[in-house]
């Protein structure tokens, strides 16, 4: 392979994340240590025809930088050009899921009804996980249809805690989340 992805490795106040970028565009920011670490990264390799090389680039400096000011409360939105490594299908949920709008959430049925596929709930929960642009495309915002906190890749508690970065949960909402 000629083709390379530049990496880096963010250690974060909620966990580490390896960023890469690929042909200017980011294409990975994602937990570290998540569970479908090797999945992900096989179906970006060979999704891209490239290899992981660890060197920073001009898109992964960026994205560190509003990362950081999203972890400080400083950022709401993010201005990141992105490369999606995936199915049509999952393209379309993760192009979903960069609507929801910072402090809010919304539902896998809500997000499948948006997609105009209301029966899709499982498919769109299976992109959901395979989302690989954790963050940037905002997974963490998905709860589940009664309100749990469901499945994240970075962990429940910290999507808990991203959630309640973004004042997603009012306090007295946090003690009622059931983690699955």
């Amino acid at each position: 392979m000629e083709n390379s992805i530049n990496t880096e490795y963010l250690e974060t106040p909620y966990g580490e994340l390896i960023i890469g970028s690929y042909e200017d565009k980011l294409c990975l920011c994602d937990w570290r240590y998540r569970k479908m670490r090797a999945s992900i990264d096989i179906r970006i390799k060979t999704g891209l025809d490239a290899d992981f090389i660890y060197q920073t680039s001009s898109v992964i400096e960026n994205t560190i930088s509003q990362l950081t000011e999203y972890f400080r409360g400083e950022r709401t939105e993010f201005d990141i050009p992105l490369h999606f490594v995936g199915s049509d299908f999952q393209k379309q949920v993760w192009n979903a899921l960069v609507q929801i709008p910072y402090g809010k959430t919304m539902t896998y049925m809500e997000l499948s009804k948006q997609i105009n596929n209301a029966k899709a709930i499982r498919a769109v929960g299976a992109a959901n996980g395979a989302n690989a642009i954790s963050i940037i495309i905002p997974c963490h915002r998905i709860v589940g249809s009664d309100g749990d906190l469901v499945g994240y890749a970075g962990g429940l508690k910290t999507k808990m805690k991203l959630l309640q970065l973004e004042k997603a949960l009012i306090n007295d909402q946090i003690s009622m989340f059931n983690f699955h």
